[in-house]
Formats: structure tokens, C-alpha cells, sequence
């Protein structure tokens, strides 16, 4: 192990690898840009023409949302509170489910752009509009962490230019967005999400040879308690157990999957029904593969660090620093891999940046620029790429603000939670509920706001005891200590940065609102979800909603579903075996008489010319 503050810096290898990845991502941009140069509508440069098939959009669909937060959030999350975050896997399951059988067959009958002209097809103008908004502020904000997150974390560690690294990763997708629209956003994915698995491969596989074998690595998790999967504690206090990460992970996903604007219009690109529902399994593999992959890079982590634990030591000064210390500590040697992990780290970043711009251009055009302007297709076609640019200019702007954020694995998860939850409700009750109406939707809407704000602003100000976070002891005991005595080297006390965070308060000074303030934040989103539908049905009904007609294909019809065709089928198997012949239902099935074998006897007599 090196023993210098900083575990290494760039080489020009580093550099060269790290440039290379940004510029085939804008190469492909030009591609895009010079092939569809004749497309002239608006519609074709935000859903690709609509002619995209399952694989490429499946891996798109897996990069947009595991952005630089997956690569450097999840590691740092197994090394202090174990592996627990891998049943995230069961909310992958549930969330694809649920997003192919209800929310997909709707998006894609309407062959809508953007999500939000749902809202105004189905309640009204008002309810699109705050739709609309809430999607944007919630997408500028966690894009301004996704790009400044890895900015930070590599600058501490690789001396990385900080603003150079921000301003570079926004410009490069602001280029590609701008010029190639959807189709070089999905394509510029497939390459990246190739990349992030190539970071995690280099890290893991130099880790095991470090350590002598996966199953060394499996045992050390093991006696340093990280392989917590046995936790099925049901107290919603608690952060991280089986339940709150299954279902909280659910509701959480399920706003990312099924209604957000960046995914919906992914999956509404592709050529038919059954490749968008094909494109959401196979990116089930990719997460799963992802998800995989930042757990065992945790251990991975753990192992080397067991016996002398460089946050406590000062030798970095958040968790987020962990992975990039971890590879320039054991890849320095290797000129070119610290610059491969890092350009995995903005991989992940750009492909949520691009994602993000093209979704919020897609929104602005839609559902604010067109319904109020009568402007051409070429004229909308511009203002698309005008809005890209604008997008990407605002969202390295709030960079700024980022960085005056926590930590930002629970920051972004926060900012879905509070905002996605509500506006899940709200698509359900659509969706659902044939009684929802208008005036309970935006009841329902707001109140699931008003309700996850206050609790996820009540949770910033009453942080959660330690007892329920559970952060697991790291050991400084086998440093070689040629730094400042006085410290006391053995103990876990984890650094004075975050110790305010985790001291327990006494229960006297905090309001008898604290226990609703501590609950886990994963649990923010079903609390939004579960509000608005509750309220929007109660209005609805109060108001007149029992009377309302609504078009069937604004509602989730039986025949959408898989398991409509799987009972269908099994029913004609059943018919075929028994061998009953059922004339009423093959009646129906057909259609008119064919004029040429008319059924009617023909009277010659009468026919014959006289």
C-alpha cells in the first residue's frame, strides 16, 4: 500500500484513455447528426424515429439510471454498512413487471413523446403542466449531482482538474445531445455502459489477485460483517433491511422505470410493443450485472482496507473518495487502467446527463412549447436541439448548487423519492382508477408533495439515530503510523466530518414529529405514492368521479397484459384437447359472408331476362 496522503496522480496514459471515451461519445453525435441531417420533425430527433430495436435501448435503458453514483456511491455503501444493497435485485424484478404490464402498453398505444401528454388526455391542462414542472426541477437537480458527485470525488484523489473534469463532461454532452438527438443518446449508452463494466472488471480483478482468490475476499466480508443478508427486520425506521430495499426500492424505481420521461422515451422508441417490452427484461441482466458488480467491488474494497481504514486516517475526506483511492492505490503501477475506471466513473455520468438533457427537451417542446405556439415541424425540429443546448448549459450550472449537497447516494434517492413518489400516484390513479377525475388528481398531487417534502426536509433537520443506520466498525489497527500521535488509531470512531451526523439526541429536545422524520428514505416515495392515490380517490369521489366515462385506451385494458394471452392460450389448448367444437365463439370470430359462395339460393326465374 502506497502511504502518501495522495494515493497517486494521472498519467498521460490516464489522459489519453480518459479523452478517448469522450471523444467517440461526441463522434457518435456527428454520426447522428450528418445520417438523419434530412429528418425534418421534432418527434423524429426525440424518439428516434420510433424505429430502435430491443438490445441497444435495453442498454440504454440500464445506463441512463446507473450513473457515476452507482460506480462510486455502492462500493463506499457495502465497505461501511455491508452488502445489504444488493436486494435492490428484488425491486429490479418487481419494478420491470410491473413497468411492461401497466405503464408501457398505455405510453406505447398512444404513441405519445413525452409522458405528460398522458396527463392532459386523461385530467386536464393544469395537472400536465405541474407534471411537467415537477419533472423538470426534479431532473436539473439530480443532474447538477450526477456531474459534480465523481467531479469531487476524482479531484481529491487523482488531482483531476475539479471545474476542468465538470465543464469537459457537460460540454461533450451537450455536443452529442444537441447534434444527433435520441438515436446518438442511446447509441453513446451501449458504449458506456461497456466502459463502467470494464472500470468495475479492473478493479475486481486486480483486487482478487491482490488478495489471493475470491474466496479470500468472501471470507474477510464475512468476519468484518459485511455479508448482512439475513436482515429482515420490518421496522421502516431502520435504513437499509430486505424490506425497506425491496419495496421502498420498488416505488423508487417504479417512478424512474414507468413514468419518467427519460426511460418512457426509451422504451416508446422501439420498433413494436414486443421490443419494448424485451428491451425492459434484457436491462434487467444489465442491472443485475451492475448491481453485482459495485457489491463485490465493496468487498473488494472492504478486503484491502480491513486492518487500516483511509477515512478514519484522514487519507480521504468522504466515502465517495474510497473506490478512486482504491484505484490509484492498487492500479497506479498499471498506466492507462486509472484512466479507464475514471472514464467508467463519467460514463456513467454522461450517459444520465444525455439522458436527462433529452428528456427535458422532449418535455419543453411537447407539453410547453407546442401546445402554445403554432410553430412548423423544421421550426419545433430546432427549437428540440436549441432546448438540448439550453438544458446542458442550466445543468452545468447546477453543479454549483450540488456542491453544496451531502452525501449523494441518499441525495439523489431523496430527490426521487420526493418527487417521483407523488407523481407515480398521480399516473396510477390515471392508469387505474376510472373514477380518478381531474380536481382528485391535483388534490392527490400536491398533498403526496406537501406530505414527502415536509418529512424530507424534517429528515435533513432530525437526522436518524445511529441505531437505526447502522454504520459497521473499520479498523485502523495494522496502519503503519507515521502520522501525528495523539489519535487514538484502534478505535472505529468514524472522522469528525461525519460524527455530527450520528450522534443520538436525546429524545426530550426533538418534536413528537421525529419518529415520522426517521423514517428510512427509502420509504419517501411509496409515503408520496400511497398519499396521492388515497387523497386523489377520496376527492374524486366526493366530487363526481363515480359518473365519469373515460376512453378505454387512456386506462389499462385486460388485453394489454401478458397474462391475458398466457390464460387465452391455455384456454385454446384446453378447447383443442377436448375436442368440443364451440360454434357460438367461432361465429363471432368471422366476418361478413363473402358475396362470391353467398349462402342464399339464387331465384333463376326471377334473374332471367325476360
Amino acid at each position: 500500500m502506497s502511504g502518501s496522503s495522495v494515493a497517486g496522480s494521472f498519467a498521460i496514459a490516464d489522459y489519453v484513455v480518459f479523452v478517448l471515451i469522450l471523444l467517440i461519445s461526441a463522434a457518435i453525435g456527428v454520426y447522428y447528426a450528418w445520417t438523419d441531417r434530412s429528418q425534418r420533425s421534432s418527434r423524429d430527433f426525440l424518439t428516434g424515429g420510433r424505429k430502435l430495436t430491443a438490445l441497444p435501448v435495453s442498454m440504454s435503458l440500464t445506463a441512463s439510471f446507473m450513473s457515476a453514483i452507482t460506480v462510486l456511491a455502492n462500493p463506499a455503501e457495502v465497505y461501511r454498512y455491508g452488502a445489504s444493497i444488493g436486494f435492490y435485485a428484488v425491486s429490479y424484478v418487481f419494478t420491470m413487471l410491473i413497468t411492461s404490464e401497466v405503464f408501457l402498453p398505455v405510453f406505447y398505444k398512444l404513441s405519445i413523446t413525452s409522458t405528460y401528454e398522458y396527463l392532459e388526455l386523461r385530467f386536464n391542462r393544469a395537472t400536465r403542466l405541474l407534471g411537467t414542472m415537477l419533472f423538470i426541477v426534479q431532473t436539473i437537480l439530480y443532474t447538477g449531482i450526477v456531474i459534480y458527485a465523481p467531479a469531487l470525488a476524482l479531484n481529491q484523489v487523482t488531482g483531476m482538474n475539479l471545474w476542468g473534469a465538470v465543464i469537459s463532461t457537460g460540454v461533450v454532452c451537450t455536443f452529442y445531445c444537441t447534434m444527433g438527438g435520441l438515436k446518438a443518446v442511446v447509441w453513446t449508452d451501449v458504449i458506456q455502459l461497456g466502459v463502467m463494466l470494464a472500470g468495475f472488471l479492473t478493479v475486481i480483478i486486480r483486487s482478487v489477485v491482490l488478495k489471493g482468490g475470491v474466496i479470500t475476499i468472501i471470507s474477510d466480508s464475512q468476519h468484518g460483517g459485511r455479508l448482512n443478508l439475513s436482515d429482515f427486520d420490518p421496522n421502516p425506521l431502520r435504513r437499509h433491511t430486505f424490506w425497506t430495499l425491496s419495496i421502498g426500492g420498488t416505488f423508487i424505481w417504479l417512478s424512474v422505470y414507468g413514468i419518467n420521461q427519460a426511460q418512457v422515451q426509451r422504451y416508446i422508441s422501439c420498433k413494436s410493443m414486443t421490443h419494448a417490452k424485451l428491451s425492459l427484461y434484457i436491462n434487467l441482466v444489465g442491472l443485475w450485472s451492475i448491481l453485482l458488480s459495485s457489491v463485490f467491488a465493496g468487498m473488494c474494497l472492504f478486503s484491502v482496507y480491513k486492518s487500516c481504514d483511509p477515512w478514519t486516517t484522514g487519507r480521504i475526506s468522504a466515502p465517495d473518495q474510497l473506490m478512486p483511492y482504491l484505484v490509484m492505490d492498487i492500479l497506479g503501477d498499471y498506466p492507462g487502467l486509472p484512466g479507464l475506471f475514471v472514464a467508467a466513473v463519467y460514463s456513467g455520468s454522461l450517459s444520465t446527463v444525455s439522458s436527462s438533457i433529452n428528456a427535458l427537451a422532449a418535455v419543453t417542446v411537447e407539453d410547453i412549447i407546442r401546445p402554445n405556439t403554432n410553430f412548423s415541424e423544421k421550426h419545433l425540429s430546432w427549437m428540440s436541439k436549441g432546448m438540448s443546448f439550453f438544458y446542458g448549459v442550466l445543468c452545468i450550472g447546477m453543479t454549483g448548487l450540488a456542491s453544496l449537497m451531502g452525501g449523494i447516494l441518499q441525495a439523489t434517492i431523496s430527490i426521487f423519492g420526493i418527487i417521483g413518489g407523488p407523481l407515480l400516484g398521480l399516473f396510477m390513479l390515471g392508469i387505474l382508477c376510472p373514477l380518478a377525475n381531474s380536481k382528485g388528481a391535483l388534490s392527490g398531487l400536491v398533498s403526496g408533495l406537501v406530505l414527502s417534502l415536509w418529512v424530507g426536509i424534517g429528515a435533513q433537520i432530525y437526522p436518524p439515530l445511529h441505531d437505526m443506520s447502522r454504520p459497521l466498525p473499520l479498523s485502523t489497527d495494522g496502519c503503519n503510523l507515521t502520522m501525528a500521535h495523539g489519535f487514538n488509531w484502534t478505535s472505529s470512531a468514524l472522522p469528525t466530518q461525519n460524527s455530527t451526523a450520528v450522534t443520538p439526541v436525546n429524545d426530550d429536545g426533538k418534536p413528537v414529529l421525529a419518529q415520522l422524520y426517521a423514517l428510512s428514505y427509502l420509504y419517501f416515495s411509496p409515503l408520496g405514492t400511497i398519499v396521492a392515490i388515497s387523497v386523489g380517490l377520496i376527492v374524486s369521489i366526493l366530487t363526481g368521479g363515480c359518473k365519469l366515462k373515460v376512453e378505454t385506451r387512456l386506462m389499462l385494458q385486460k388485453e394489454d397484459t401478458t397474462c391475458y394471452y398466457f390464460i387465452k392460450m391455455l384456454k385454446g389448448k384446453i378447447k383443442s384437447r377436448s375436442g368440443h367444437l364451440d360454434l357460438k365463439d367461432r361465429e363471432m370470430t368471422f366476418g361478413n359472408a363473402n358475396p362470391a359462395f353467398s349462402d342464399f339460393e339464387l331465384d333463376l326465374a326471377k334473374s332471367a331476362v325476360s
